[in-house]
């Protein structure tokens, strides 16, 4: 199952990511050695941020699949 974090802030970021916004996460375990996350920004991409920019929240199962699939 996908997590999502909460973006808590967007200091050099303020085109990419959307203070209070939820994104979904990859799995990416040299990031987070490095004390960074893998997220789908606002390109629609994947891409690291620093993970103190985030804050992680649990969604019912109803609600993630609704964020996944909306376009």
């Amino acid at each position: 199952m996908k997590t999502f974090v909460l973006c808590i802030r967007n200091s050099g970021y303020k085109a990419s990511l959307e203070l209070r916004k939820v994104y979904p996460t990859i799995p990416d375990a040299e990031a987070a050695r490095h004390k960074q996350i893998r997220i789908i920004d606002e390109s629609g991409e994947d891409y690291l941020y620093p993970l103190e920019f985030f804050a992680p929240v649990k969604l019912p199962p109803r609600i993630a699949k609704a964020l996944l699939t909306a376009a």
